[in-house]
């Protein structure tokens, strides 16, 4: 009791503010403010208080992989500038090995490790794709070995895009791209992502008739309500590439 007195009269008072502020972001329902994190304020506040989370229990699995799925939010969706995505992309990539560490045996850490190292190499150029190319491939099949259902078939989805975007000199492939891309869709037919992505794929492959079926359908699907904000933003994308194809 005398020691936790001493702390707080010790602390100045603006760190007495921010850690109270750190209690009271840890105590809210970081979940709920994830599903409102179109809200800029609300997905800060689920980082802050899954950060404070894992930073008071280090072997909190849950906080750790939960940060590192909002922290590819944040650096994927939120405002602000290239340096500071990098950053927030960088610290989810952190977030995510400490939770594969914690459970090695779970698909969530590879998986969110591999999805903030994708982001990161999509957006700040060749350098940095070189650099994740290979860790982001091997995050993926260990999620995949792991449990290739986890979230509709994810880590088929994202290596079908990884063969779709990496330069076949590097190991790229359209046709595992189509492979693994069809494999996710056996987990939910009508995921918005994976039809765009298999559009996507089968364009570059010139099966262009089924290209534009396979986007009509991403467009017509339903959206997920787990996955709103993000399937809004990929039916636009499958109504623009299915344009370029007439």
């Amino acid at each position: 009791m005398y020691l936790a007195l001493s702390v707080v009269l010790a602390a100045t008072p603006a760190e007495a503010r921010a850690s109270r502020m750190d209690a009271v972001q840890a105590a809210a329902d970081p979940e709920a403010l994830y599903r409102d994190r179109e809200t800029p304020a609300s997905a800060l506040a689920a980082e802050r208080a899954w950060a404070a989370r894992l930073a008071a229990d280090p072997r909190d699995f849950e906080s750790a992989w939960k940060l590192s799925r909002i922290r590819y939010w944040l650096g994927t969706n939120a405002p602000g500038t290239d340096a500071e995505h990098k950053a927030r992309l960088e610290a989810g990539i952190a977030a995510g090995k400490t939770a594969a560490a914690l459970r090695a045996d779970a698909p969530e850490g590879h998986f969110w490790m591999a999805a903030n190292m994708g982001a990161l190499a999509d957006a700040h150029g060749l350098r940095q794709g070189l650099k994740y190319r290979t860790p982001i491939r091997e995050a993926l099949e260990r999620a995949r070995t792991l449990q290739p259902s986890y979230l509709d078939g994810s880590p088929d989805r994202a290596l079908g895009r990884w063969y779709f975007k990496v330069p076949g000199l590097f190991g790229g492939d359209l046709a595992k791209s189509e492979t693994h891309l069809r494999a996710a869709l056996t987990y939910n037919p009508q995921s918005v992502i994976s039809l765009l992505f298999l559009g996507d794929t089968l364009a570059a492959r010139g099966k262009k008739d089924e290209a534009r079926r396979v986007l009509q359908a991403a467009i017509d699907a339903p959206p997920d309500p787990a996955w709103g904000p993000e399937d809004a933003r990929f039916k636009t994308e499958a109504r623009q590439l299915l344009t370029s194809l007439h």
